[in-house]
């Protein structure tokens, strides 16, 4: 079992926050859940229609604040969970000895990736919410 997951996009205020909230809603007290970006977009909430469908969907992401990747949080991880592969290329130029704990967090899906919806309409925001929920109950049996 993996006690600590960690989920990884840019700007940790769209999609890594609410992975992070729909696995830590699906798995409960099971593991310690976070995010944080790439380029994280520091000390911001989650993204108003991103938080919107979260709370439709019965969960609260209020608390989140956008944190920003470092090699400390990677080693601290079991389990990483990327929304591109960019994404993952880029967390293995950060901590190397990662690799082996790194994956897409569609792997399960095909692992095509999960586009982000920042600055787009509401329904980019639904599609992504969707690819993510599906992406969750696909690891759900592996953790």
């Amino acid at each position: 079992m993996f006690e600590r997951i960690l989920i990884v996009c840019v700007g940790n205020i769209c999609r890594s926050p609410t992975a992070e909230y729909v696995l830590r809603h699906r798995l409960g007290d099971r593991a310690r859940i976070g995010s944080a970006g790439l380029s994280a977009m520091v000390g911001h909430p989650v993204e108003p229609t991103a938080l919107a469908l979260l709370r439709e969907h019965g969960i609260d992401g209020e608390a989140h604040r956008a944190r920003q990747l470092d090699a400390r949080l990677l080693r601290e991880s079991d389990l990483v969970l990327a929304m591109e592969r960019s994404h993952v290329d880029a967390i293995r130029r950060i901590a190397p000895e990662s690799s082996g704990k790194v994956f897409m967090m569609d792997r399960w899906l095909g692992g095509k990736g999960i586009p982000d919806p920042y600055r787009q309409q509401r329904p980019a925001f639904e599609h992504v919410y969707e690819l993510i929920d599906e992406s969750v109950n696909s690891w759900l049996p592996y953790l």
